[in-house]
Formats: structure tokens, sequence, C-alpha cells
């Protein structure tokens, strides 16, 4: 078994500067596809000033520097906030993107799916809700891959039944015949108790081999500062392999078709704020 691409693996690059100085000014979350010789890339852009702005949805020839062909902004989703897309290439050619929305005024997420049949349409294309979660379950962050005409889905799962307990997290796993009704099958991967993913574990990116990154925390203090763990595919769920492999959170991986990854992630600077990097992994 190869060795799994890791942030740190090679030289980064800055995709997206992070939109301001301090704590709480962060971009990131990216999920990235294949894009007709090049790759597109969806990412989240969140302001101290507005929580979860918008989600971004982008085209690079290169794999580094983008340009923006849709913005999906949190008003038009009635939503408090948005994180972590899922971009997806439809087997007919066509797009669709997972955006999970935060309810006002509560700590419940839900899962919308747009599709439209090129990248730039996504921004005014009609949404319909795919996981609802529910009132005691808030769903985000999902992963999405397609594999011999079946649809897979890694999704972060909060349970709500404990107030002030709703950051910790796990993953289940879904999947579907056509992206939109998805039969669930538990959860996967959960945090370890007394080690580094205690408070949770949640999917970031799955290899065709059944590997995946996941984030992970140890309290509900190093909430939005997760560490990147690996796991791998064990008995119809993911094992973790042992110790945090980087300091980001939100890793993607790209296998290109040339051979090879391009990584992207989210990583932490001094000042508390977040950049978009890159890394091509020969």
């Amino acid at each position: 078994m190869t060795t799994f691409p890791v942030p740190g693996s090679a030289t980064p690059s800055v995709v997206v500067p992070a939109p301001g100085q301090g704590f709480g000014q962060w971009v990131g979350a990216p999920s990235a596809a294949l894009h007709d010789g090049g790759i597109a890339l969806a990412y989240r852009v969140r302001r101290v000033e507005q929580r979860g702005a918008a989600v971004v949805v982008a085209s690079s020839v290169d794999g580094v520097r983008f340009h923006t062909v849709a913005t999906l902004d949190k008003d038009r989703f009635g939503a408090e906030s948005l994180e972590r897309p899922a971009l997806v290439r439809r087997p007919d050619g066509g797009w669709r993107i997972y955006v999970c929305c935060a309810t006002p005024n509560s700590k419940h997420w839900w899962i919308d799916a747009l599709d439209a049949d090129d990248l730039a349409s996504l921004e005014t294309a009609e949404r319909s809700t795919v996981f609802s979660g529910s009132a005691d379950l808030g769903v985000k962050d999902p992963v999405v891959r397609i594999v011999d005409d079946t649809w897979h889905a890694w999704i972060c799962c909060h349970p709500l039944d404990i107030v002030d307990a709703e950051d910790r997290m796990t993953t289940a796993y879904a999947t579907s015949d056509d992206g939109l009704a998805w039969t669930w099958h538990g959860t996967v991967l959960a945090g370890r108790e007394g080690q580094w993913d205690a408070r949770g574990a949640r999917v970031t990116a799955v290899l065709p081999d059944g590997r995946a990154a996941y984030d992970g925390r140890a309290t509900a203090e190093e909430n939005f500062d997760e560490r990147t763990g690996i796991a791998r595919a064990e008995n119809g769920t993911l094992r973790s392999e042992g110790e945090p492999v980087a300091a980001v959170r939100y890793l993607d991986v790209l296998p290109l078709p040339g051979g090879g990854y391009r990584l992207y992630y989210e990583a932490p600077l001094p000042d508390g704020s977040h950049e978009l990097r890159t890394e091509l992994i020969p």
C-alpha cells in the first residue's frame, strides 16, 4: 500500500489568502474535482462580521491559480452559515454541489443539493434538501464519491441531545443510485476515548482504495483547531491509523489522471486566520 499523501509532503502554494487578520477570518473547507483538463474547486469563506458568508465555485488550469465562476450566498439558503461543500461531476457531464446550511438560532445543520449543466449555472440553480438531519442530529460537511454508478457519501453528524456539547462529531456512511435519495448505513468513524480524536472524527477525503483522511479533536476547546489523521477501511468501517499527520483541517485529496495527487486544505496562521493551500504530490 502506498503512503497516504499528506500536507507537508511538498511545497505548499496559497490558493486563496485569509479574508482578514485574526480568529474567525477563514477561507477553506475545500472540495475539488477534475474539470476539462483542469480542476474545479468549491470552498467556504467565513468572516468575523458574517459567519459562513458564502461558498465559492472556481476553476483553474494549473490547480493553483483559480478564477471564480459562481458564488452561493448563505441568504439564498435561509441559512445562518454555510460550511464545507461537496462538488461532484455527474456521470452525464453536469455538476452537483452539496451545500451544508446552519439553521438560524440553532445548532442544527442540513444539506441541500444543486444541479447544473455547467459550473457557472450553479449560482442560480434550484436547490433541494437531501440530508435534513433531525431534532436530535445536525448533518454537514459531506464527502461524496461516485463509484460504478453508485453514489457514496460520508456525512459529519453532530448529536444535539446535550446542550453546549453539540460540537461532538462522528461520520456516517450512505449510498444512493442518484445522489438525491440516500440509504444510511450507520456510523463508520468515531473518536476514541482518551485519544487525540476523542471529541470527534470527521472524514474529509476518501481514496479509491478505501483509506480516508479525517479531522479530529480531543476536547471542545479544540473546536475550529482540528488536526488531520488517517484511517483505513476495516470490516465496513474506518479504523484510525494512529496519531495526527498534519495540523490542518478539511484535507481533500484529488487523484490526478497522470498519477499523483493534488491536495487542498485549510491551514491556520499564527494570527488565528486560515488560508486555503494546495500541494502537488508526484
